[in-house]
Order: structure tokens, then C-alpha cells, then sequence
């Protein structure tokens, strides 16, 4: 009774009547709170994590990666290769065959004109797809029957993994979706919002950056699955009170992304209510740097892209000062402690893709960077900022409002404000930074900041689509809905040769000989500040079995496992 009156007091706050509604008895409703409120439950219209994770609940992938990173078929009835005839011998196509017992929640069959439809909707030009990347080197998707579908490649595919495999890339239903592609994508309400899926758990109830209610899939393929008759991912206040819902009051089953100190980490731990699950997966906490002029005075689309470089950033000696400047080990240490671990890459797992030429940056060496200014014309005036042709050195950086995040910025300022930089400090509420709101001037795809500050991350274990995303071409524009994986503009013709290269490449030595590289390039531009690579850090309700953590994937690929473990 503990339990159920502590959560329907926390659903009171999105009203009377949505408590009401989702009061079924404790042991048949799962609680899971998200302090970054979902804000879309389609993640081809988010590149949100937080919305992706929601989205698992009830979107699947043809394929999904596992907790040891390896292929595990969801949709598809295995895994294709060359020994099954799933691969083609010039590997420039890859065939899946469907399972045959699939049925979406509306009780119509999953069929691979569903399949085919995805990669239409995606590879839209107009359609803004947070995943298109995956989808760039796609020629044709063809449904060959009921079952079966056929994606060729425009060149032979070495890897060819990328669409519909993981949570980033799930299957939409033709039926429901037929009216919403192009431009018209981010219009679909209803669509994007209760989305007819083949997952555990449907959409019942959905309020935009603050609740999402499920109820079990009574068409879900295991009619004993899932173990909740009802779910709910709650939104709203901040890492720390999530993390303490589940360890210390119990009142949730589940809390995502403790993005928490770590004295509060081990605070929480004493609680006794829960236990944490930590892994290290591909998450970098990082400092983009932004290569377009984001003045207010230009057009939309010339602030979108490098027609406008910026200013004062464009200089890589001012970006080599600014990274030089930044204590990542402090920052780790204070920020995280033992859930993180400095960093100087991008690609930080799995090893054999981890470059470790650029450790030089965990020694911060501030007169170095004082000097590169100076020879950049930035010379310190007489109250310390540094100016140039009458012009302050002043710069915005922004991020999510997070108090870890405000101490590692309030950190970072200082160190940059000792060189002589003005820097404004700004941040945004989660949900709206990270909802891909195609209005909103404050998502990071916008980009309106001199600096932004932020973690994401690669599913499955080969960098090659993550890498792939920052070519030219793949920056967030107004025709894009502002989707978009290359959020500083990155546009280096020798980087985009190189990802070719990669694409085309099957000996693994090979490919993570050319990822490093692309990783380098990245890092020695000084495009990208890796600051922490992050572990992935939730917690579970003692009383909640079968989570199988998983840094590769969702952290709620096997949600359909879960059970309560009955006292």
C-alpha cells in the first residue's frame, strides 16, 4: 500500500483523473520515471534518447542489439548472413525474412510493406528523419512477399546493419503512418503520439513532456508477456529525485539516466529500496562547437549551414584554447566519480575502435591556449577579456538544466573566463532541448549557441552509421524539419572520402583502423570537445525482476521481462 499510494500521489500532479485512471493494483503496473520528459513517442522525429527509450515500449526493430552487444532477431526470424542466403555474395543487399506470427497492436499483421513503408518514411527528403544516416546508402527497399523484404545498397555493404536494427530505427505501420510523409511527418499528431506498435505495451495516454500511460499489448506475440497489465513513464523534476523514487522511497519501479553527483549516488544506495545498474556503453558527455554564425540578424537556412562560418569559432586556434583549457579529470571526478572516466575520443567502445592517440588532452596546459589566442589577434584588454578589431571575446554556451551539467559549466567558465573569454551560461529544460520540436528555436539541433554541451551515443558495436552522420549533407535544416545528426556542420570532403572507405570496407582490422582515423579528424579539428565518457547509470526497485541492463541498445529492450518478485 506504501508503494501504490506514493506513485498515485506523483501521478496526481498530471491531474484527478489520470490517477484515477491508472490505479490498478500495485503489482500489475510498472512505474518508471524519466526526469527528461518524454516529448514524442516516433524517434525518427526525435533525436532525443529520452524519446527513443519511451519509444521501445512499443516500437521494435527488426533486429535489436543485446547486453554483450550481439545481434538478436525481434521482427525478423533470424539474423542475416551469408551462410542463410541473407546476404548477398557481392554484399550489396541484405534480405530479411519476417516472422510469420507478428501481429500490430490493432490486431492487423506485420507484413514487409510495413518494413518497406519505414525506410520510405525515413528517406523522405522532406521528412526530417532523426535516423536518415542509417539510410544513406540505401538504393531500393523492396517487399518481395508478405515476408520478406530486400534492402540493395548502392555499393557493397560490408556492414550492412543499419536500418530497421536497434531502438534508434523500429518498424511504423503503413496503415497508420500512409498520410504522414514528407514535410507533413511532424503534423501527424495522433501518429507520432500513439503510434499502433508490435511491442509489449501500447499507448493509452499521452501529455507531451510530462506522462505516458501503457497498457500490455493484448496482441503482443507471447501471450504471457508482459508481466504488467499497465505502465507509466512519469516526467519531470530532476535526476536526483528520480534516482531517490526508486532507492530510497520506492514509490518507482525503475529511474533512467541518474545524471546525479556521485556523493548522491552512494547517498541513494543506502536507501535500500533499490539497486543501481551501471554499464559503459558509447555515451560521451562532449562540448560541440558550433561552425556556423548563429546571429539572430541571418536567415534560417544560412545560419543552418557553413554559408555562414562563424566568426570567432571558425579559427581552430581559438577551438584548440578552448579544449585545452578543460581539466577532464576534474571534471569527471566531480561530476560523476566512478560512473565516468575522462576522455579525449568520440568512439569510446568498443576497443578495437578506440583511437587513444589524443590522450594528450587529460593534461590541461592553459598557457599554451593563452598563446594561441594571443597569435589568433585575441589580446587581453585591460579588464582581462580579451579583444580583437574593438570586439570582446565573448561566446554563449548552453546546455540541459541539469545540476550536474550547471557545475561542470560553472566549472568550464571559470577556466575559459582565466583566458581571458567572456562566457554567458545558459541553460534549457530537458524536454524542450531535447524534443526536437521543429519550432522551437531551443532544441540543440537548432544550434543557437556558440557552444553546446551534451551526451548521445551509438547503438549496437560499430561506429560506422555514428560516424557517417557528421558528412556533409546530414546538417539540421529548416527543408529537414530541423532533424539532423551533424548539429555543428562538420563539412570536410577528405573526412567524407574516408567514410566511404569505411562503408566499403569487411575486414574488422581494416574498418577499425579507418573509424579511429575518422574519430582523429574529428578530435585534432577540434569540431568536437569529448569531455566524459559517461556510463550508463538508472536504478530498479529491489522488488523488480528480469531487467537485463543493456548499454548496446534500449535500456528498455526486454521490458516485456520484467516481474514483480513477489516478497
Amino acid at each position: 500500500m506504501i508503494r501504490r499510494a506514493a506513485a498515485l500521489s506523483v501521478l496526481a500532479l498530471a491531474g484527478p483523473a489520470m490517477a484515477e485512471e491508472v490505479a490498478p493494483d500495485m503489482p500489475e503496473r510498472l512505474d518508471i520515471r524519466f526526469w527528461q520528459a518524454v516529448s514524442n513517442m516516433n524517434p525518427y522525429l526525435s533525436g532525443g534518447v529520452k524519446d527513443i527509450e519511451a519509444a521501445a515500449m512499443v516500437l521494435e526493430p527488426l533486429a535489436r542489439y543485446g547486453p554483450d552487444g550481439a545481434l538478436i532477431p525481434y521482427l525478423a526470424r533470424e539474423i542475416p548472413s551469408r551462410a542463410n542466403d541473407g546476404i548477398a555474395a557481392d554484399r550489396r543487399a541484405i534480405t530479411w525474412r519476417l516472422r510469420d506470427d507478428i501481429t500490430w497492436s490493432d490486431g492487423t499483421p506485420l507484413t514487409a510493406e510495413d518494413v518497406a513503408f519505414t525506410g520510405e518514411y525515413c528517406r523522405h527528403p522532406d521528412s526530417g528523419c532523426a535516423a536518415r544516416s542509417r539510410f544513406a546508402e540505401v538504393e531500393t527497399i523492396e517487399a518481395l512477399d508478405a515476408h520478406t523484404v530486400r534492402i540493395t545498397f548502392e555499393q557493397a555493404m560490408p556492414v550492412p546493419f543499419g536500418p530497421f536494427v536497434g531502438a534508434q530505427s523500429p518498424i511504423l505501420q503503413k496503415a497508420q503512418f500512409a498520410e504522414c510523409l514528407g514535410a507533413r511527418a511532424p503534423e501527424c499528431g495522433e501518429q507520432n503520439f500513439h503510434p499502433v506498435g508490435t511491442g509489449p505495451f501500447m499507448v493509452r495516454d499521452f501529455r507531451p513532456d510530462d506522462i505516458v500511460v501503457f497498457d500490455a499489448n493484448p496482441a503482443y506475440r507471447d501471450p504471457d508477456r508482459p508481466n504488467f497489465e499497465t505502465a507509466a513513464i512519469i516526467g519531470g523534476g530532476d535526476a536526483a529525485a528520480a534516482g531517490r523514487s526508486v532507492m530510497e522511497t520506492g514509490e518507482m519501479d525503475y529511474a533512467w539516466n541518474l545524471q546525479v553527483a556521485p556523493e548522491i549516488l552512494e547517498r541513494m544506495e543506502d536507501g535500500g529500496a533499490g539497486v543501481l545498474e551501471i554499464g559503459f556503453g558509447t555515451t560521451v558527455e562532449r562540448i560541440e562547437v558550433n561552425l556556423t554564425d548563429p546571429s539572430p540578424e541571418l536567415d534560417e537556412e544560412i545560419r543552418a549551414t557553413r554559408a555562414a562560418p562563424h566568426p570567432v569559432l571558425e579559427d581552430r586556434r581559438v577551438r584548440k584554447a578552448l579544449s585545452l583549457a578543460i581539466d577532464r579529470e576534474l571534471l569527471s571526478e566531480i561530476g560523476y566519480g566512478p560512473a565516468a572516466r575522462p576522455v579525449c575520443d568520440l568512439i569510446p567502445a568498443p576497443e578495437p575502435f578506440v583511437s587513444g592517440a589524443n590522450d594528450a588532452c587529460l593534461e590541461p596546459d592553459r598557457a599554451r591556449a593563452a598563446e594561441l589566442l594571443d597569435d589568433a589577434g585575441w589580446r587581453q584588454g585591460p579588464d582581462g577579456v580579451r579583444m580583437r578589431d574593438g570586439e570582446p571575446l565573448e561566446l554563449t554556451f548552453t546546455t540541459s538544466t541539469n545540476a550536474v551539467r550547471q557545475d561542470i559549466q560553472a566549472l568550464i567558465q571559470q577556466w575559459w573566463r582565466d583566458l581571458g573569454i567572456e562566457v554567458r551560461l545558459r541553460n534549457i529544460e530537458p524536454s524542450v532541448y531535447f524534443g526536437g520540436e521543429s519550432g522551437s528555436p531551443d532544441t540543440f539541433q537548432r544550434f543557437y549557441s556558440d557552444l553546446q554541451m551534451y551526451a548521445n551515443l551509438f547503438d549496437g558495436t560499430d561506429p560506422q552509421g555514428y560516424l557517417g552522420a557528421r558528412r556533409c549533407g546530414f546538417e539540421p535544416r529548416p527543408e529537414t524539419q530541423w532533424q539532423g545528426e551533424n548539429i555543428n556542420r562538420y563539412c570536410d570532403a577528405e573526412y567524407d572520402a574516408l567514410w566511404d572507405e569505411l562503408a566499403a570496407t569487411g575486414a574488422r582490422e581494416r574498418r577499425a583502423e579507418i573509424a579511429r582515423a575518422l574519430n582523429d579528424m574529428l578530435i585534432r579539428d577540434y569540431a568536437v570537445l569529448p569531455l566524459v565518457h559517461r556510463g550508463s547509470v538508472s536504478a530498479r526497485a529491489a522488488s523488480l525482476g528480469g531487467v537485463e541492463f543493456n548499454v548496446w541498445d534500449s535500456e528498455l529492450w526486454n521490458v516485456a521481462d520484467w516481474y514483480r518478485i513477489e516478497d
